[in-house]
């Protein structure tokens, strides 16, 4: 018997960065996905998750449109696994976890890879962390069908306690960062709206395939090639909304280095207003926040969060804020009450931490 877990993720800074080759800044949550997988010698693997009334049983030779809803990102695994020609053993998985889903905290790369990590210990397969982090994306795209990038996996796996990972995209480079800033009287507060999301819809890959337009009318592979010529460069770019798009590419990587500048000096109100510029970005020119993420982010703010910005792929999900320790109550009241009053559900309010990886 193995068990194995991974963590959910918070991305700190750098949304929608990851396909145009650019950067981002995530955390390993404390809330993970843990799997117990009893090995057999048969050719299916049985999974139960304590989120579903029944089983699913998936052949070893499953290929995509074969399994759908949850099992889907088992059976990817699976099929990414066997598709770059590592054993996989049949048998019994049971699954639990904590990790919300809908929330933007990818509970999706969470279940890929304590499943991965726990078939790759029982069939011996020593696979190193890009790798893993490539085949649970593989297992994402091709078999679910959901245009992820890769920020997802590699936060999983590369989470560290009181610490950050830098992910440059465009050598799949991997930086930790440090990030406690409770040791500095501020508090990282997550908000989940209760509005759920799904990237299969055709968002995600829409907001993709407008950044590729870009590139490709400027005449590069990624917008990555063009970030050291600021965002004049994209008068070049016919398509107002591609544009805009690319605009918050951009910026967002931007942002990104400026927020690990300001961890660098412990410049917790600098990090802030790069949270709130962030959402504004995502809001304006990447349009992927919603009104009820918008009120979260400004009322957390006019109740004195140093800055605030939707996490996660958009339309839905979770908040992030920066809070100094001793205001946190009067932030959390305050936009539960702006939120009530607007109509909507009353978010749930948390605060978090930089935690440990999959393992």
């Amino acid at each position: 018997m193995i068990a194995y877990s991974a963590p959910g993720r918070v991305n700190l800074i750098g949304e929608h960065t990851d396909y145009n080759d650019g950067f981002a800044l995530p955390i390993a949550l404390p809330q993970r996905t843990s799997v117990v997988f009893t090995p057999a010698d048969i050719d299916t693997l049985t999974v139960l998750s304590d989120r579903a009334d029944e089983s699913v049983r998936i052949p070893l030779d499953t290929a995509p449109g074969q399994i759908s809803g949850w099992g889907a990102y088992v059976a990817g695994v699976i099929w990414a696994l066997r598709g770059n020609g590592l054993p996989v053993p049949g048998g019994t998985m049971s699954i639990s976890s904590d990790v919300p889903i809908g929330s933007g905290l990818s509970s999706s790369a969470a279940l890929e890879c304590a499943v991965l990590g726990a078939l790759a210990s029982a069939s011996g397969a020593q696979i190193d962390r890009i790798e893993q982090a490539r085949i649970g994306q593989r297992a994402e795209n091709d078999y679910v069908g959901a245009a992820t990038g890769l920020l997802d996996q590699l936060a999983s796996l590369f989470g560290e306690v009181s610490t950050a990972t830098l992910i440059d995209f465009r050598d799949t480079a991997v930086h930790p960062v440090a990030f406690d800033p409770d040791a500095s009287g501020v508090a990282l507060l997550l908000f989940d709206s209760g509005q759920r999301h799904g990237h299969v819809d055709g968002e995600y890959a829409e907001r993709r395939a407008s950044c590729e337009r870009a590139a490709a009318e400027l005449g590069v592979a990624s917008l990555r090639e063009v970030q050291h010529l600021g965002v004049e460069v994209l008068d070049g770019v016919s398509d107002p909304v591609d544009a805009r798009r690319a605009r918050h590419v951009l910026t967002e990587n931007e942002r990104v280095l400026d927020f690990v500048a300001a961890l660098a000096e412990l410049d917790f109100a600098a990090a802030g207003k790069l949270f709130t510029a962030s959402h504004a970005s995502m809001r304006d020119d990447f349009e992927i926040t919603t009104g009820h993420l918008d009120l979260i982010a400004d009322s957390s703010v006019a109740a004195g969060a140093l800055g605030a910005r939707m996490t996660g792929g958009g339309f839905g999900g979770c908040v992030i804020a920066l809070v100094p320790a001793e205001l946190t109550l009067k932030v959390g009241d305050a936009v539960r009450a702006a939120v009530v009053a607007a109509g909507y559900g009353e978010p749930e309010v948390s605060r978090v931490f930089a935690a440990a990886g999959a393992g």
